[in-house]
């Protein structure tokens, strides 16, 4: 492939992957007031969070439910759009704070649940990169993602722009000086973990002709490994499905046989011991293993080893922990002779109904 990523001419997808720590910097720089003052009008008036998302923003919002579930105490439901807009028999929102993230902030649905929510006296909330659109024009209060315009078909910076805003809110919304810095660590992490996969990225040609795989993490990445599973899918045309490693075992595990590839996300933290004792099991069915990890006894089991910086905390984990496999599936596309840029049968914006 490549003898020197670095010497090589960057993509539009690869400079927008290089983007992401001064674009979580900026959001931080441009967002941490108002949403101190959005999360002292919000304190006390909802129960629950509700967020409606598609695509990327979708899997953002799986993050937000083991966020917000663990670190604020409140369930997260992801709505059903198809409810409010095709069938039009959206549930009641007692109590909810209603939520839709969308980069573009296109998305009829996602704009239907907003609307659905204030009609029904809810307080509702954008997040999204877009200050004019339609999202966040019908939602009471906004947090915006500052990533500047996302021209790869792909999204990147606007996903972790989306995780860090999230974390923002629910720092802010605990209170939580100590979180608050954590997040202003991300950044300079960030920007190790691009620097440091590349060493990895020419051993990636290994799978020009793989034509499926699995993606499994847990926890607060199970989000991580449904975006790189997308990744993979939208740049590579390869057939990627995500679990989780307890759902993988509930019967998925059959597929494997030798040289099956799985990607798994396992940085240290609560799940850790689940992933590694996945990883067991994986060796005696002879998988090709795939790891993303800043545990380098679990990465000397890989055949791809991708690390990640220590020192993140689990809770972070997926703005970083993602960075390995937006980089693996664009070299993938490169290998196999496709844009990343220009994926086939995709468009930026998508709007559904």
């Amino acid at each position: 492939m490549f003898e020197s990523y670095e010497q090589a001419k960057m993509s539009i997808l690869e400079s927008e992957i290089h983007q992401q720590p001064q674009v979580l910097q900026h959001l931080l720089d441009e967002e941490t007031a108002p949403v101190r003052r959005l999360v002292g009008q919000l304190r006390g008036q909802f129960q629950y969070v509700m967020i409606a998302a598609r695509g990327s923003s979708d899997n953002a919002a799986r993050y937000a439910q083991y966020l917000l579930g663990a670190q604020n105490h409140l369930p997260v439901a992801l709505a059903t759009p198809s409810l409010f807009s095709i069938y039009a028999q959206s549930p009641k929102l007692d109590g909810a704070l209603v939520v839709g993230i969308s980069q573009s902030g296109q998305s009829p649905d996602i704009i239907e649940v907003i609307e659905t929510g204030h009609k029904q006296g809810r307080p509702t909330l954008a997040i999204t990169n877009e200050a004019n659109s339609p999202l966040a024009q019908a939602a009471e209060h906004r947090i915006l993602l500052h990533s500047g315009i996302e021209q790869a078909i792909a999204a990147t910076k606007t996903y972790t722009a989306s995780l860090g805003a999230l974390a923002l809110f629910s720092a802010l919304l605990a209170n939580d000086p100590k979180r608050l810095d954590d997040l202003q660590n991300i950044p300079d992490l960030m920007q190790r973990a691009i620097t440091g996969i590349y060493a990895s990225l020419p051993r990636v040609e290994r799978y020009r002709y793989m034509s499926h795989c699995t993606v499994i993490g847990r926890g607060y990445n199970y989000s991580t490994a449904f975006e790189v599973a997308l990744k993979i899918k939208e740049l590579t045309r390869v057939v990627a499905e995500p679990y989780s490693s307890a759902d993988f075992r509930h019967g998925p595990i059959a597929m494997v046989r030798d040289g099956f590839p799985v990607l798994l996300i396992a940085p240290l933290g609560m799940v850790y011991r689940d992933l590694e004792g996945l990883i067991a099991e994986l060796i005696v069915l002879d998988s090709e293993l795939l790891i993303i990890s800043d545990e380098p006894t679990l990465l000397e089991h890989a055949a791809l080893a991708l690390p990640i910086p220590s020192g993140v905390p689990e809770y972070l984990s997926p703005l970083i922990s993602v960075i390995p496999g937006q980089l693996f599936s664009m070299a993938l596309a490169q290998a196999k002779g496709l844009d990343p840029d220009r994926p086939s049968g995709l468009r930026k914006i998508t709007e559904t109904v």
